[in-house]
């Protein structure tokens, strides 16, 4: 059997180093915790970066897995498949959206928003520029890229691709400023991940709504990170009462198997004619079957009203206990998708998490990001909250 030792050097000789990676060898999980190759327990407060909605080994997941497996796993969208239509049956009903195209991730999703919102904006003969946010993140393709507002990512990638304007998150007047007939979308997150679990102000969202309305440009959200009953409800944007024209997704609709997708209003979605886009993984019987089985129990069990009371709680309590600690600036979020914000980097406070059981990371260097399984316990909960509360106190002792 391999060792840590074994695995890390292979990493090393043939893997990209693209990843920095904690030293650990994870092996096994089940629910709300996993385990190394040393059999140390850890409680997963990062949940795969909010993809593992079902925890780790969900009953419902695992046999959607292998009865679809024992039946097709791929068969192209050259042909019918029954899991892909009544997944996208049940993402419609849920959505209040009326179409849905599969992909396999969030950045496929995002370019495919993208496209679909050019091939609109050819039709209503506009501008193709999408407007989006600092501090946003969309994705590692060069377009999803570009739409990015971290310029760290974009570095050395130069030439990047035209089409794209970015103003300040959270300032309705910045957009304005900008949105002309040259623009054909604003893309947004609802709560912003990668750059910080920053939520947007409800008053923004209702604006922008408001503001493509009047000016004839669509509105796109990427619920990549935050969508899926993360923050409280189903979608993120029911939760804020605004509707976009279309929404990409990913993450957690797979509950751990890889699946995107992107939804649209018909008026949207019936610009796309027969071959201006496609796939060939994407949307194939064994995704679909994984991912119709993790929504429908998301759904079924009331996980996002579940993830809104124990989201509430966990800032409540991290409020609570983090008062007196100088370090911590502020405790922000939406349902299970958390942040605790320090004065300065919180990496050192991640890798002591970790050496005490408890995995998380630090997002925008000083924000240590909390997006546990939707189904995770109270116990767990608190467990994790006394250990990032005693290495805080550690780290960071008041003057």
């Amino acid at each position: 059997m391999s060792t840590f030792e074994d695995i890390r050097k292979l990493d090393e000789a043939c893997h990209f180093q693209v990843y920095k990676r904690y030293p650990i060898l994870l092996e096994r999980g089940e629910g709300a915790r996993v385990w190394d190759s040393t059999g140390k327990e850890y409680i997963d407060m990062l949940a795969g970066i909010a993809v593992n909605a079902l925890g780790h080994a969900h009953p419902a997941v695992l046999a959607a897995l292998t009865d679809q497996a024992g039946k097709m796993m791929h068969c192209s969208n050259l042909y019918y498949s029954e899991p892909q239509a009544k997944l996208a049956e049940l993402l419609v009903e849920q959505s209040g959206l009326d179409r849905v195209f599969f992909c396999n991730s969030g950045t496929e999703a995002i370019e495919g928003a993208i496209k679909l919102a050019r091939k609109w904006a050819t039709r209503k003969g506009r501008g193709g520029t999408i407007v989006s946010m600092d501090g946003s993140f969309h994705g590692r393709s060069l377009a999803a890229l570009t739409a990015t507002g971290q310029p760290k990512y974009k570095e050395g990638l130069e030439p990047l691709p035209g089409g794209f304007t970015i103003v300040p998150f959270n300032d309705l007047g910045a957009v304005e400023e900008v949105l002309d007939d040259t623009v054909c979308a604003v893309l947004v997150e609802p709560v912003q991940g990668e750059g910080g679990i920053r939520p947007a102000d409800p008053a923004y969202l209702a604006g922008l709504r408001k503001l493509c309305d009047e000016r004839g440009a669509l509105l796109i959200f990427d619920e990549i990170q935050c969508g899926i009953g993360r923050t409280g409800t189903t979608f993120a944007y029911q939760g804020y009462g605004v509707v976009p024209d279309v929404v990409t997704i990913a993450k957690a609709l797979g509950a751990g198997f890889p699946i995107g997708a992107f939804l649209a209003r018909q008026a949207v979605a019936e610009c796309f004619k027969p071959g201006d886009h496609g796939t060939t993984f994407g949307g194939n019987p064994l995704a679909c079957a994984v991912a119709l089985a993790a929504l429908f129990t998301i759904v079924n069990e009331k996980l996002p009203e579940r993830s809104r009371k124990f989201g509430d709680y966990l800032m409540a309590t991290l409020r609570e206990k983090t008062a007196g600690i100088d370090a911590v600036k502020e405790i922000r979020g939406r349902g299970l998708m958390v942040g605790v914000v320090l004065d300065r980097s919180g990496k050192e406070v991640v890798n002591t998490m970790m050496e005490r059981g408890v995995l998380s990371n630090c997002t925008a260097d000083t924000v240590i990001r909390l997006v546990p399984p939707l189904v995770i316990s109270k116990t767990d909960l608190d467990a994790a909250v006394d250990v990032l509360v005693g290495v805080l106190k550690e780290a960071f002792p008041n003057a």
